[in-house]
């Protein structure tokens, strides 16, 4: 199967793609970029281009008005690059929440897109963004096939306890249960873990997702058995602005006694909270780790504090544990929080290689060490490319 695959996330301004040229059985990853603004202050980035071409490119706000107009910019700027061999015959989309039943890569149809519609109340961030993509393939590329990969589908068949909510079970039947996301950044770290990890048990591993967005699953015979994230991507650690995990309590105290609506407390736990709420002052770690400001020490402390609790309880979860696994911006270049990670873990068998956590591991423990820990940089893009061309090999 020659040709190429291209991968696309789409958000409620920006479209994100990468293009993998498939030939046998490889996947190498090709142009690159985004557009963003769209209707607002389009402007385009691309890289990996032939002779280590660039672009960086704007627009009227007229020009580029919606996502429609956005994947035609893309496709032209494609089209000579993917040309014969190269010509694109398949279009993969990242969508974050496939619901209750869809579990799984997907083609794109009309009952696909309605059932994503009826998605929109459980990631109203995420996935108006993802079908405004879907319909922009549809009109500017009609005849190129299209797949919807989930970051949901990882989680899918964790055990039924750690998918339930103590609520009444007919909410629960309704779709008001433990979802998880990341899915995509797990099932990658999951397909290389042998590879990487050759040599030591595996059976039972703990994979830490750590950026912006942040969560961690515990990963029992390489499938998902437990997750900190649920019915939302707002649950669990703390992350650059969201507040993690919370007693639903503050939310009615918010509203009954300080007062807010319903938006003002959405908007206060997504985009207000995490460590740019603690610090007062940024959500990127790599500003609060360069910051003298006790607040901003508390905000960083604060999260490996979350990291290693989490670690401790989906541990406990699969009954015991052989490995770690960092990955994603600050599980892959951070050594401070990898660091305090691991030191405040040592009672579970980890023994710090400091010189080699300061260097990025990949392997960050000693020999000594009872239990390895490892940075393992993530793709969900190829994930995405690998999943479309196994829907074609299978079609």
């Amino acid at each position: 199967m020659d040709g190429s695959i291209l991968v696309l996330n789409a958000g409620s301004s920006s479209i994100k793609f990468t293009l993998f040229r498939a030939k046998s059985e490889a996947l190498n990853e090709g142009p690159n970029g985004q557009v963003e603004g769209i209707g607002i202050a389009p402007r385009m980035k691309a890289s990996g281009l032939p002779n280590g071409e660039r672009v960086n490119q704007t627009y009227p706000k007229e020009a580029v008005p919606d996502h429609t107009a956005a994947m035609r910019l893309i496709d032209a700027l494609l089209a000579e690059h993917t040309k014969g061999d190269n010509r694109i015959i398949a279009i993969g989309h990242r969508v974050v929440h496939g619901g209750l039943h869809l579990t799984r890569p997907t083609r794109v149809d009309p009952a696909v897109v309605a059932e994503l519609e009826s998605t929109v109340p459980l990631s109203p961030v995420h996935q108006p963004g993802a079908l405004a993509g879907i319909k922009a393939v549809s009109e500017a590329m009609p005849n190129v096939p299209q797949y919807v990969c989930f970051d949901t589908a990882f989680h899918a068949n964790q055990p039924k306890v750690a998918q339930t909510f103590a609520i009444p079970r007919a909410l629960t039947e309704s779709g008001v249960r433990r979802y998880g996301f990341h899915g995509l950044s797990y099932e990658y770290i999951t397909e290389v873990l042998p590879e990487v990890v050759a040599d030591q048990p595996r059976r039972r591993v703990v994979v830490a997702h750590l950026g912006n967005g942040a969560s961690m699953s515990a990963v029992f015979d390489g499938k998902g058995h437990a997750h900190t994230m649920s019915f939302t991507a707002l649950d669990g650690l703390a992350m650059g602005t969201r507040c993690g995990s919370i007693d639903a309590g503050v939310v009615f105290y918010l509203v009954q006694e300080r007062g807010m609506t319903v938006e003002q407390v959405q908007d206060l736990l997504w985009n207000r909270s995490g460590l740019l709420g603690i610090s007062g002052t940024s959500s990127d770690m790599r500003d609060l780790e360069n910051s003298t400001a006790p607040e901003a020490r508390e905000a960083v402390d604060f999260f490996v504090y979350r990291v290693v609790r989490e670690l401790g309880s989906l541990a406990a979860a699969m009954g015991g544990l052989d490995g770690l696994v960092f990955t994603a911006g600050i599980g892959e270049h951070s050594p401070l929080v990898r660091g305090a990670v691991l030191r405040a873990a040592s009672w579970m068998g980890f023994e710090l290689d400091e010189a080699a956590n300061e260097a990025n591991g990949p392997l960050l423990t000693s020999a000594r060490s009872r239990l390895w820990a490892r940075v393992i940089p993530t793709n969900e893009n190829l994930m995405i490319a690998r999943h479309v061309r196994r829907q074609i090999a299978g079609a």
